[in-house]
């Protein structure tokens, strides 16, 4: 690892008073050469260590920002003495590194999901009833709404039944989201204003039944997707609050940019909205959504890149998720007999997106859990890649892949876009799901790194923590945030430090075709970093989660600062 040059002019100290005229004169006019503080900058952050990850993976102590860009990075004495700025920051003995970003992410979902009863980390049916009482009664409203509930993590781990609800709120519909967004459980009143029963068509989705043939009020994926779109939106006030206050969680985590993965155009004029008003701090990497309404509106408007916003991608989702079993499979479940999971897209209407992306430069991104979603989202976008490119398409998630295709991300630089703590969420049942010698394909992110020599990591919060710390611990030691299991979860495929904090910054920027200006510490690039008080590559597994976010910088503003 090269460390930047010390450059400094050595005083050598005298005893008495023999030093001669001439040398003074001389020590004079290199001093005057050198121009002492004589450069104007906007910023200067020093004493302490920058991680640039450039090229020659240097780092340094200092650095000067001017107009929200590096204009200079070295040794204290180096910056110090060359540039004045009416703001220093002082690093005392931290740890700078590129801006933190979020590859995968639903910033839109969390912030909206604040006006919601958070049923995250309930332990039963009966807890998840207790909160949306209890939120109810603090925030009434037309249509009751939480997020959170996990049957998995219930000791009975079955799927709920909607007859308690019922009792509860027979007049009032309530729409309750699992912890992946891909299934949700609504009362008969719910069921009732939208139109869903047993007896209907179940394309891309499925409604859960009795043996009456009565809904349990579980819907996965599209039919879930059909309740949530036919709700009234939250007032805009309280969104608006509801953004602000997500905005600021972020950045005290150390993010600086997120991905939002899957947006109405909508949302997205809404987010444009917000940065011509100046409340857009992050930078965001704005997906939209994978129909035919909004991709219509990336084509004819795409793509955009605003000081803060970036729009040229479109997610489409191929499968649900394995928590809820609508992840897609080559063999059946190992926990549902004959059962295969839920296909979301018509293949035909895909491949006519996939090539209409692809003929106006834009940039896919598919939602795949199962290696059978995997598989024909890989042959789908070999057919219109037609060998090696730069469009940098992705596949979201790529939870388990089938060995025999593997290689195709590499052969058709495809990049993975994984999230490290859905593996240590997900290791306590996966292996029911898939059995024992299929859990060993699934959550392989060496692998997939040696395909492109790269990953992008992201969270997908909400369904997991937004703390990048968990995405470091999780990806370097496998473990949960409590430390399970000692030996951490299929070690092999764990990434190292240097891997993942480039995949939450470098690799991530390259995805987004935003390599030139972020990613890495170089002059010339935007002055995006995280401040920490200790270095993430160098401490150990068990202190990692204590490490603290000592501050934010978005081109070259500290939008924030743990005073």
């Amino acid at each position: 690892m090269k460390t930047s040059t010390l450059l400094f002019i050595g005083i050598p100290r005298f005893v008495g008073l023999s030093v001669s005229i001439s040398f003074l004169a001389t020590l004079s006019l290199v001093i005057s050469g050198c121009g002492f503080q004589s450069l104007d900058a906007d910023c200067i952050v020093h004493n302490g260590s920058i991680l640039t990850l450039d090229p020659e993976n240097s780092m340094g102590q200092a650095l000067a920002i001017k107009d929200g860009r590096i204009v200079e990075i070295g040794a204290n004495r180096q910056i110090l003495n060359k540039y004045r700025a009416p703001v220093q920051i002082d690093l005392r003995g931290g740890v700078v590194t590129p801006g933190l970003m979020d590859a995968h992410a639903h910033l839109i979902g969390y912030a909206d999901g604040l006006l919601e009863a958070d049923l995250v980390g309930t332990d039963s049916w009966e807890e998840v009833l207790e909160e949306v009482v209890s939120h109810a009664k603090e925030h009434p409203s037309a249509w009751i709404r939480g997020r959170g509930w996990d049957q998995n993590d219930w000791l009975q781990a079955e799927w709920p039944n909607r007859r308690a609800l019922d009792s509860l709120f027979p007049n009032v519909p309530v729409v309750l989201e699992r912890i992946d967004g891909h299934a949700i459980i609504v009362n008969g009143e719910g069921l009732r204003r939208v139109g869903l029963t047993c007896d209907m068509e179940q394309d891309g989705g499925v409604i859960l039944c009795d043996d009456n043939n009565e809904p349990t009020g579980v819907l996965i994926d599209e039919m879930a997707n059909r309740v949530l779109r036919f709700m009234p939106e939250y007032d805009s006030l309280y969104r608006v609050q509801a953004f602000l206050e997500a905005q600021t969680t972020m950045l005290e985590h150390g993010l600086t940019q997120i991905t939002d993965a899957g947006l109405s155009s909508k949302e997205i004029e809404r987010l444009l909205a917000f940065e011509k008003q100046g409340l857009l701090k992050l930078r965001i990497n704005a997906m939209v959504s994978g129909n035919d309404d909004d991709i219509g509106w990336l084509l004819e408007n795409g793509p955009i890149a605003t000081d803060r916003i970036t729009v040229q991608s479109v997610k489409f989702y191929m499968d649900g998720a394995l928590g809820s079993r609508g992840a897609m499979l080559i063999d059946p479940y190992s926990d549902l007999k004959g059962w295969r999971g839920v296909s979301m897209l018509d293949r035909d209407w895909f491949k006519s997106q996939l090539e209409q992306l692809h003929a106006s430069g834009m940039q896919a991104a598919t939602h795949c859990i199962g290696d059978s979603a995997v598989r024909l989202v890989l042959n789908a976008y070999a057919e219109v890649l037609d060998g090696p490119n730069d469009r940098r398409w992705r596949i979201e998630h790529a939870q388990v892949v089938a060995k025999d295709d593997m290689n195709q991300f590499g052969t058709y630089h495809i990049i993975p876009s994984i999230q490290p703590t859905h593996a240590t969420s997900d290791m306590y049942w996966a292996g029911e799901r898939l059995g024992r010698n299929r859990i060993r394909r699934a959550y392989a992110y060496q692998e997939l790194l040696a395909q492109n020599g790269m990953v992008a990591l992201g969270t997908d919060f909400p369904v997991e923590d937004i703390d990048p710390r968990k995405t470091m611990y999780a990806a370097t030691a496998r473990r949960d945030a409590a430390g399970y299991p000692d030996e951490g979860f299929q070690m092999k495929n764990a990434l190292t430090p240097d891997q993942t904090l480039r995949g939450m910054t470098q690799w991530a920027a390259l995805t987004q075709f935003q390599e030139q200006d972020l990613g890495t510490i170089e002059v010339g690039k935007f002055a995006d970093f995280t401040w920490m008080d200790r270095n993430w590559l160098k401490v150990s597994p068990k202190d990692l989660l204590s490490t603290r976010i000592m501050g934010t910088c978005i081109e070259g503003e500290w939008v924030y600062l743990n005073e």
